[in-house]
């Protein structure tokens, strides 16, 4: 069940403000940070290695085109996604993800999105990742990315196996407020204000709930919003950039 917070709520409304106080910079993954989707990235390594059938590529694909549209059924392109992983020990899924890392995320980098990263850490700024992909991608390409921590969809493990399924509530949509919020219960630390980035209308919810939003390389729906709003619009460029 979605839990929408309400439309006027900031992610820093409940913390002190002072000089002294860093800033909280949030930043999406795919399409964002890096010029390409994560999530199919992995699932084409998969089907690569023939850990997965070449049908999950045709699958994966038609469920992207409804992300596009802010239409996507999460949980049944999770179920989709994960399933040739079902069984699979988290040592092995971490060495794959590691030369998953290492072939197809690195060279897709928006150097423009590292160099942002760098100013944020210069300034003593917390640099989190909200993605809603997989934690077993989000959060090893977060420490690559050296962001401070990443909230990601969780997946549930059963003695060291993976089963499939996610737990808890899915960082999309509205749920990346959801769980920011409870993330932000967890800090010790009261934030001066937010900085959120991202490409995808998806993440409105997200953008609208921070400080200072930024658009991405935005999709027309949310380029559409960002300049009615008054939103900066920033263009990374990359060989890999994806055409809207």
């Amino acid at each position: 069940m979605k839990t929408h917070p309400p439309a006027n709520y900031q992610l820093t409304n409940n913390y002190s403000v002072s000089n002294n106080k860093p800033y909280l910079a949030i930043f999406d993954l795919d399409e964002t940070l890096i010029a390409a989707d994560s999530a199919s990235l992995w699932s084409a390594y998969l089907v690569s290695k023939g850990i997965a059938p070449a049908s999950l590529l045709l699958e994966e694909k038609a469920m992207m085109e409804a992300y596009a549209k802010g239409q996507m059924d999460m949980d049944a392109y999770m179920q989709t996604t994960l399933k040739p992983m079902v069984g699979m020990d988290e040592i092995t899924i971490d060495m794959l993800v590691n030369e998953f890392i290492e072939q197809h995320i690195k060279p897709a980098l928006y150097q423009d999105a590292v160099n942002r990263i760098t100013w944020h850490k210069r300034r003593g700024d917390t640099v989190l990742v909200i993605s809603a992909t997989g934690e077993h991608l989000v959060k090893p390409i977060a420490n690559l990315l050296g962001a401070d921590d990443a909230i990601a969809i969780n997946l549930e493990h059963i003695d060291g196996k993976f089963t499939g399924k996610t737990t808890g509530i899915l960082s999309y949509q509205y749920g990346k407020v959801i769980r920011m919020k409870a993330w932000l219960e967890q800090q010790n630390t009261a934030f001066k204000g937010s900085y959120g980035y991202s490409d995808s209308i998806n993440d409105l919810p997200l953008l609208d709930a921070v400080d200072r939003p930024f658009a991405v390389n935005p999709d027309p729906a949310l380029a559409l919003h960002a300049q009615m709003n008054e939103w900066t619009i920033m263009d990374w460029r990359h060989d890999n950039n994806i055409l809207r």
